[in-house]
Formats: structure tokens, sequence, C-alpha cells
């Protein structure tokens, strides 16, 4: 059954958090709250917590998993991001939006897009989500906790450990964080492309 971490939505307790990352660590699979929703998340470089993730979600292999990182600089490590979309992304970042990028060589084959080769990228305004994140040193392999038939994400721990308790490894309790999809913006191009509004301000995008 999985463990469940009761984490303080605005102060996470460091142990707490030390050993949610030393469960990710050893290819545990969890269920974490961002400033959007809650989602499943895992080690970078596990394919079998991916794996898990895919059987949950019942996703085939067109799936857009996203990287949940720290910050800009730890973005440019994985996605190719020019001048103006720099400028963007530091303006919008940490907030609730997902970037779809090229990926860059240090992105597993796996995460990318099969024919166009993009990532989706992540900086989640949440403390807990942060704590997470500073603690590992890498960023979180993601994906909204929408269960398949539903259309919006599970928003209660005490749920999820009902129906998951056995697919799962942590559930960390970080409170009510919404149920509201990211806005989606294309990045491929110097010219950002709105693919999805979501809970991020969108004026930016607008003529």
């Amino acid at each position: 059954m999985a463990q469940l971490f009761q984490i303080h939505p605005d102060n996470p307790q460091a142990r707490l958090i030390r050993n949610a990352v030393d469960i990710i660590r050893q290819g545990g699979l969890v269920i974490y709250p961002t400033d959007s929703s809650y989602a499943l998340g895992c080690h970078i470089g596990d394919k079998g917590a991916m794996e898990r993730i895919r059987r949950i979600r019942k996703l085939d292999d067109k799936h857009n998993f996203t990287l949940v990182c720290r910050d800009l600089s730890e973005i440019s490590t994985y996605a190719k991001v020019g001048n103006q979309q720099y400028r963007l992304l530091k303006t919008l970042t940490p907030g609730p939006y997902t970037f779809i990028h090229k990926a860059t060589k240090q992105v597993p084959k796996r995460l990318q897009h099969p024919k166009r080769k993009t990532i989706g990228i992540r900086v989640p305004d949440n403390p807990i989500t942060q704590a997470l994140l500073d603690e590992l040193g890498e960023p979180l392999m993601s994906s909204t906790l929408i269960m398949p038939g539903d259309d919006m994400p599970m928003t209660d721990p005490y749920e999820m450990r009902d129906i998951l308790g056995h697919s799962v490894d942590l559930i960390i309790d970080g409170g009510y964080c919404g149920f509201e999809a990211t806005t989606v913006v294309g990045m491929e191009e110097d010219t950002p492309v709105l693919f999805r509004v979501g809970k991020g301000d969108v004026s930016l995008f607008e003529e």
C-alpha cells in the first residue's frame, strides 16, 4: 500500500521531502501537488515507473510526458531555447504553463514526441514541487493525474489512496491545489503558438 505524507503546502517539512525524494530515486512513483492539479511523477531515467504511469492512465505511445524543472537553467539542458523564447520563459515561470520545445540530446528518446522530437517543460509555482526538485537535483518526469474516462484531475489524496494505493508508492497530501489544466504554449519556432488555454494568463499571446 502506498505511503501517504501530509506535507505543509507553504512550508514543506524537510524530512518528509528527503524521504519522498529517496522513494523517487529508488524507482518509486509518486503523486504530488503542482500549481494547477495533482500529478504523477517519477525519476527521469526510470523506464519502469514511466510504464506504470502509462498503465494507470491508459496512455498510448504518442502521449507527451512533461519534464518538471526547477528553473530556466535546467530548462535549457533539456529544451532548445532561443533568445526570444528565453525572455518569454523568464516572464512566465514559475507558473501554470506547459511549454512544448524541441528536445536536446539530454532527453531520453522515449520521452520525446515520436515524430516531432519535442518535449513538454514545466516550472510549477508550488512550494512542495520546488522543494522536491531542489532535493532531487534534476527534473521529474510527470503526467497530470487524470484517470481513464475522466475529464478532470483527481483532487482528494484519500480517494487517490483508495483507488491507486497499490499502483503508486507515495501520495503527497499537499492540500487542495486545483484541478485546472495548464496553458500549453508551442515554442518550437520563434513565434509562440497557444495550443491550449488553461490556468495561466494568456494576455501576452493576444494581438
